[in-house]
């Protein structure tokens, strides 16, 4: 089949990604002249029925955005609610907040490698065919979940919208003795999160750019997980950052026809958050131990300078991150003492208040308006996955344009280099609101406008 000419193409949906949603390709002349992410699930309006609430109320309410990442929302609300109200946790609950997420971390970034984007590098079409032929992997990668979700189910109270975490700590924490029996299990995790790294190490990635400027958050001292600051890191090198107060100056929102969820820009220019944008711009403060990992996965040394670029490649940073994760938790319970209590009082005050964490996916932002009462009169969440969505398109059309110039490439393999291409970058589009409809619409001659069939 020529890639010249006109052709509609419909797939129904996309497997192996959180959500439902729709691509456009329109070609013309062999030229792709515009790809186009369209997220149809309909909005989920938590902004709203945040409004009226009590100040106390969005860590819960805000975990049920999403099951994979609720630690994430939990966080980010409790920042951004605790810094309205002008309150700052001690060092030992920040720890177990950090080790909470690290669990979250570790059963997110593994339930991805394992079970939605290996199938596309070993050539089969599901987590359950490739347990057919890799039984081994895919074991091992259930028990690295499993190692995730005991950290959740013990600080969190539960593996899905955990119910323990509250504003200014936890309802309860944990007992050494409780943590102990975790140390084995995470010993474990450690050596199968390496095994991971040597795993994906082998397979083989298509050469691939992102050219869009990368967004994380940074800490002096650590790999940024539950806080930090924005940092930015152009395409063109240059390096800088802003305070969390400032993240709207900077990130804006706007509607596009074709999506119900919010595409965003950086400064006015294109970005990109998650795993490939944290080992760019913090990948020096690696554990030890993660920094082996990341120079034996191939990816290099970040403490010279090492950036990888590549989408394709992200799931081997995702790995190296899962080594960082386990090896986090186990310094942070060898460490732990119990604190006096386990939550400070956060009385309410009228003010904004701001808050952003690292989800496996990206940065995370929260903001809250609260009156003298602690009544939340405003709330804007910025998923990661709505920040990326611009960046997905640019890929996508790079992708395909270069498909399409090097061979006569079908619409089958188009459609499925465009679900490899967004399963680089683990969509939740749940929370972005959901993928995938493939339309690729090839004309000749004068373009027609617009992009209907």
């Amino acid at each position: 089949m020529t890639h010249r000419g006109s052709r509609v193409l419909h797939v129904g949906s996309l497997s192996r990604v959180e959500g439902e949603g729709a691509l456009r390709l329109r070609v013309h002349d062999g030229t792709v002249t515009e790809a186009r992410l369209e997220i149809y699930e309909p909005p989920r309006f938590f902004e709203a029925f945040l409004r009226g609430r009590s100040y106390t109320e969005p860590p819960d309410i805000t975990a049920r955005v999403c099951g994979i990442c609720p630690v994430a929302y939990q966080m980010s609300a409790c920042a951004a609610i605790e810094d309205a109200c002008g309150v700052e946790v001690p060092p030992v609950i920040r720890e177990l907040r950090r080790l909470l997420y690290c669990g979250e971390w570790i059963e997110s970034q593994v339930l991805h490698i394992y079970l939605l984007h290996a199938p596309n590098f070993l050539g089969r079409p599901s987590a359950i065919e490739l347990a057919r032929t890799h039984r081994a992997e895919v074991e091992r990668g259930l028990r690295l979940k499993k190692a995730g979700n005991a950290l959740m189910e013990l600080l969190g109270g539960r593996a899905v919208h955990p119910v323990n975490v509250r504003l200014g700590g936890f309802h309860r924490a944990p007992t050494r003795a409780e943590l102990r029996p975790l140390t084995e299990e995470l010993k474990q995790a450690r050596d199968d999160a390496w095994d991971t790294v040597r795993w994906v190490a082998g397979f083989e990635f298509p050469d691939a750019h992102a050219a869009a400027d990368l967004l994380a958050l940074a800490e002096p001292d650590t790999y940024a997980i539950e806080c930090g600051t924005p940092t930015m890191l152009r395409a063109d090198g240059t390096r800088s950052s802003f305070p969390v107060r400032d993240f709207t100056e900077h990130v804006a929102e706007t509607h596009v026809p074709h999506s119900t969820a919010l595409h965003s820009r950086l400064d006015g220019r294109l970005h990109l958050t998650g795993s490939l944008a944290r080992f760019a711009i913090s990948g020096a403060r690696l554990s030890p131990v993660a920094l082996q990992a990341a120079v034996a996965a191939g990816l290099g040394d970040p403490r010279e300078g090492a950036v990888c670029r590549n989408p394709f490649r992200s799931i081997l940073v995702r790995a190296v991150e899962t080594v960082y994760a386990v090896d986090e938790a186990l310094r942070i319970i060898a460490a732990y003492e119990p604190p006096e209590r386990p939550f400070v009082e956060v009385p309410p005050v009228a003010g904004v208040g701001h808050g952003a964490t690292e989800a496996p996916r990206g940065v995370l932002y929260h903001r809250y308006a609260l009156d003298a009462d602690g009544i939340v009169t405003d709330a804007l969440l910025v998923p990661p996955t709505a920040q990326n969505q611009g960046a997905i398109e640019d890929d996508l059309r790079r992708l395909t344009q270069r498909a399409l110039g090097e061979h006569d490439v079908d619409d089958a393999e188009l459609t499925a280099l465009c679900e490899r291409a967004i399963r680089n970058h683990d969509p939740c589009i749940s929370c972005s609101t959901h993928f995938l409809d493939l339309t690729v619409v090839r004309t000749q001659g004068e373009p027609p406008g617009g992009c209907d069939v």
